[in-house]
């Protein structure tokens, strides 16, 4: 992997990914974006004329990380970040069905019966709904991963914005028409699927050209601090080969 794309600094030796001194801080905040993303995704929230999917307002964060961890940190970095969040995606649904699956204590129920279906409504998820969250971040995240790191060479590092939101308009139409696909194709007309995927897919990509001005102070600052400004020029691009860069 080059660190460094011609007319550029002189390039730096790779690093572990341990040894920079905000990545880990970074994948955390990111994973907790995503997690939450998820727990809230169930409700429908009302934002003047429009109906917004709870999830819809925190999710398209994780595409702003992503950009960062491959704009500063490489592919191979944003790799790690996309199976680390996939894992604990999963582990979270696993949890919550297992959690809702197991009775519930007579002391836990005594004050209030229905708690029992509060909890169920909250972090109950139809097993579909999750198939699709997983496989659509996984999709989506990556997409936008290659994406912002091919788009970093052609442009030789120039214009971040329009990595930033060229990235974003493969990796959120990607992750959006999978979810709805598999979400409700079948369970509901084509037409409002269509519908739907219009305005979810909008509303992120709005998100995202929104967020350039946060995204580029996050980038301008990380690659100072840290040091680093990575180009993807003989990256391995297979997103099962974790451990290669």
């Amino acid at each position: 992997m080059n660190t460094t794309a011609p007319n550029q600094p002189a390039p730096q030796s790779a690093r572990a990914l341990g040894s920079y001194r905000y990545y880990d801080l970074l994948l955390a905040i990111f994973i907790v974006c995503l997690l939450i993303s998820n727990l809230v995704a169930q409700k429908v929230c009302r934002i003047g004329p429009f109906n917004v999917g709870g999830g819809n307002l925190l999710f398209p964060i994780t595409y702003v990380f992503g950009d960062v961890f491959t704009e500063v940190y490489g592919y191979a970095a944003s790799r790690k970040a996309i199976w680390i969040g996939f894992f604990a995606n999963g582990l979270m649904a696993l949890m919550c069905a297992i959690i809702i699956w197991l009775p519930a204590s007579p002391d836990w129920l005594a004050k209030n019966p229905d708690v029992q279906k509060a909890f169920e409504t909250v972090f109950g998820q139809v097993p579909r709904i999750v198939v699709a969250s997983l496989v659509a971040y996984w999709c989506g995240e990556f997409a936008n991963s290659f994406a912002m790191a091919k788009m970093k060479i052609w442009t030789k590092g120039r214009m971040l914005w329009s990595r930033t939101i060229g990235s974003t308009v493969v990796g959120q139409f990607v992750d959006t028409l999978v979810f709805d696909v598999i979400a409700f194709g079948g369970s509901m007309p084509w037409s409002g699927v269509a519908n739907l995927f219009g305005f979810s897919y909008s509303f992120k990509v709005l998100w995202e050209i929104l967020a350039t001005p946060f995204t580029y102070a996050v980038v301008n600052f990380l690659k100072r601090s840290e040091g680093i400004d990575t180009y993807d020029y003989k990256t391995d691009f297979n997103p099962f080969n974790v451990g290669s860069k």
